[in-house]
């Protein structure tokens, strides 16, 4: 079974303690990924260093800048890995260096088997939708304010933003939820992780995640300019212990549930 941990970026030592944690502590071997990192080695340096500070067992980092190096990926760098994580950057590095490549299908197989946790913070976040969010700072909801692409559907039918509530990005969101409503919106404040693990999301860490849901929406209109009509949509703002279904679009708020979880 699929899991994976993303995070909204600037992450604290409980959120990516929780990480090392599900990649099996002192037992992890854990592969970082800066690809979206303009400085790369110094990102995998930061990386390395905090991993094993929280008592990873193994930390290394697998060194992807080209898509001739992500297609000649050794499978041995990865297959004994328990976790791996992606860095944040510029996410558009991520899909144009690893999209379809031999480094993007083992990670998807791994994945899909359930034998790694994979993790990313702010750009190693949002590429793990279909749809990626690329960019957009317009004001309002119109088509304007966000740009997208392709991502690599490590967790489909979602729509990720991050830094969320740090750099005030619900019209960015509602705006791209407008354009894409069979997608749900997932918009991760700093601190803050998802866990996706099978159908159900888990919120962890210090913020919110805000989930935005447009299947419900009664009227959708997207004109080329202009504003944004949507209508009927729903918004929920879930914190450390709630969950979120993914099939049935609903969430879950369990106060006796937190369990120790990192606020």
């Amino acid at each position: 079974m699929a899991r994976l941990f993303v995070i909204g970026g600037a992450a604290g030592s409980a959120v990516l303690g929780r990480f090392v944690g599900l990649a099996g502590g002192t037992r992890a071997d854990i592969v970082v990924i800066a690809t979206a990192s303009a400085a790369p080695a110094a990102v995998e340096a930061e990386h390395v260093a905090a991993f094993r500070a929280l008592g990873a067992g193994s930390v290394r980092a697998l060194r992807l800048s080209t898509r001739e190096e992500a297609d000649a990926v050794d499978p041995a760098e990865l297959e004994p890995a328990t976790g791996v994580f992606f860095t944040g950057g510029d996410q558009v590095r991520i899909t144009e260096i690893l999209g379809g490549t031999r480094a993007d299908a083992l990670l998807q197989a791994l994945v899909r088997e359930g034998r790694i946790v994979l993790a990313g913070t702010s750009a190693g976040a949002a590429m793990m939708s279909g749809t990626m969010i690329v960019g957009g700072h317009g004001p309002g909801v119109r088509a304007a304010s966000v740009r997208t692409g392709p991502g690599l559907e490590f967790l489909p039918g979602v729509l990720i933003d991050m830094h969320f509530g740090e750099r005030g990005r619900l019209n960015r969101l509602l705006s791209a939820v407008a354009r894409y409503p069979h997608e749900l919106g997932l918009g991760i404040d700093e601190d803050t992780a998802i866990l996706a693990d099978g159908d159900v999301l888990e919120v962890l860490g210090s913020g919110s995640v805000t989930v935005v849901d447009a299947g419900a929406a009664t009227d959708i209109r997207v004109p080329a300019e202009g504003p944004i009509a949507l209508a009927g949509a729903r918004i929920h703002v879930l914190s450390a212990g709630c969950r979120f279904e993914l099939s049935g679009r609903r969430p879950s708020i369990l106060a006796a549930d937190l369990r120790g979880v990192p606020r």
